[in-house]
């Protein structure tokens, strides 16, 4: 049988809006950025079909610590700002600052960029900040997928997830099983809202008219929402090798309320200071322009800590000294408390 022969007005790919020749141009521009974050244990370089990490030699019983993530709904103000070269960090930090919570180092990263038709400079701008994102955390950034699906995603929109793969000794492993009545709790400055509430962030803005030109004590409003996450992951990691910190958390969804009391085994409890710290000015303005009840706040935003240490008292003085001299700011703000009826989180 003779093969048909197609026809001149035969479909390509590009026809049903895929674009391969674009999706090969961000692969090429992005080559550099992704070299710059590999570590020497990373095998085969980049464009493999699987990322490559050797861990001989480094651990004698390694535990691998993974998490997943994405930046939600920031994303959105990202693309009404056209501004797409930090949102790369936040993914970035959102999944590497959940596995430093069992005391993992970050080793490796990997991204998946979803859109409904590829605009090359858009997704090199993302790609750099996720780039970033690894040269701060220290980890590699080893693969990832960019998907053009022109009947998922509408013109100009796009989505982001991640996925990090971290280690920690086995014995060194943090499990909240030192954690002890009387412990204090180190609360370690956020860069803002990092990448959590937004969803109710666009419904204020959208209530206050956007003003995100507005002056808020020498940045913008759009720069305060727009502040990338802060990675915790080398001064934290250089923490640990000098002091016994007992438990951690990092501060996401779910905000001081439900993070990190879930790192405390019950039947201990948790008392918060609310007014140990000073709380940015971003979200004083998020509250007085959203009507937001305070105990909203709490279980929304992160209000100034983006991540918390606990340890005994005796050791805190040497953290903090340790704290200073990475400047990273920092305040106690509550203590680990014994056995008690009723609600095992107080915050006031």
């Amino acid at each position: 049988m003779t093969p048909s022969t197609p026809s001149s007005s035969g479909l390509t790919y590009r026809d049903a809006g895929v674009d391969i020749d674009a999706g090969n141009a961000v692969v090429e521009r992005i080559k550099p950025l992704v070299r710059r974050t590999l570590r020497p244990e990373v095998l085969g370089g980049v464009g493999l079909f699987g990322g490559l990490f050797d861990l001989a030699g480094r651990y004698r019983e390694p535990v691998l610590v993974s998490g997943t993530d994405g930046v939600g709904t920031k994303l959105i103000l990202a693309k009404q700002l056209n501004r797409h070269d930090t949102i790369g960090q936040d993914l970035v930090a959102m999944c590497v600052n959940d596995v430093l919570v069992q005391g993992a180092e970050p080793l490796f990263f990997l991204d998946y960029f979803a859109t409904g038709k590829l605009d090359v400079d858009t997704a090199v701008n993302v790609v750099a900040g996720i780039a970033k994102g690894c040269e701060i955390a220290g980890c590699a950034l080893i693969g990832g997928e960019t998907a053009e699906m022109p009947d998922m995603y509408p013109p100009g929109d796009y989505d982001l997830a991640g996925f990090a793969v971290g280690a920690v000794e086995k014995s060194k492993l943090i499990d909240s099983s030192a954690l002890r009545a009387g412990d204090v709790l180190i609360g370690l400055a956020s860069s803002g809202p990092h990448s959590n509430g937004y969803s109710l962030i666009r419904k204020i803005l959208q209530r206050a008219g956007n003003p995100l030109d507005l002056d808020l004590g020498g940045t913008t409003l759009a720069d305060a929402l727009m502040a990338p996450t802060r990675i915790y992951v080398k001064p934290v990691l250089e923490l640990l090798a000098k002091h016994d910190i007992h438990a951690m958390a990092h501060v996401t969804g779910g905000a001081l309320v439900e993070k990190i009391i879930r790192v405390v085994p019950a039947p201990l409890g948790l008392d918060i200071d609310v007014s140990s710290w000073p709380r940015p000015a971003v979200f004083d303005w998020l509250q007085r322009e959203g009507g937001v009840a305070e105990p909203e706040m709490w279980r929304t935003f992160n209000c100034g800590i983006g991540y918390v240490l606990m340890a005994d008292p005796a050791d805190v003085a040497a953290i903090e000294a340790d704290l200073d001299r990475l400047g990273l700011a920092h305040w106690r703000i509550g203590q680990v408390t014994p056995p008690r009826d009723g609600d095992r989180l107080r915050i006031g």
